[in-house]
């Protein structure tokens, strides 16, 4: 009785841990759609050094992640177009620089810089003017 429970725990651990043993390194970033649910990745992550880049819904602090993105995270079409935007642009980043170094984030951070200040000043505050 008492392998049988081990198998059991042995089972539910590798159905959700099996992934990060096949890592080789720490995760550049790491990606959440529900911040209350994944409230001890995101302690582990802000530990480690690792920046969160989260959907946080109305009845979550966004001060929490490093980066957040306004949305619903319970709705199941929100959260499959989250996930799917998110592992287009790694793959799309991935594709774009192959061989480069992961970008730092002061270098992100100039770079968005550096785009918003060349775009046009909007008057009055309202887009198209």
């Amino acid at each position: 009785h008492e392998v049988m429970a081990l198998r059991r725990e042995r089972e539910k651990l590798e159905a959700s841990l099996g992934g990060i043993k096949d890592m080789n390194r720490l995760p550049d970033a790491l990606f959440v759609i529900d911040i209350g649910h994944e409230d001890i990745a995101i302690k582990e992550a802000k530990k480690l050094g690792i920046p969160v880049i989260a959907v946080v819904d109305t009845n979550y602090n966004p001060e929490l992640v490093d980066y957040a993105i306004p949305g619903n995270d319970d709705a199941i079409r929100a959260v499959q177009l989250y996930a799917s935007a998110a592992a287009d642009a790694v793959l799309e980043g991935k594709a774009a620089a192959p061989n480069s170094a992961s970008v730092r984030e002061e270098d992100f951070a100039a770079a968005v810089e550096g785009e918003e200040a060349a775009k046009p000043a909007r008057r009055n505050g309202k887009k198209g003017e």
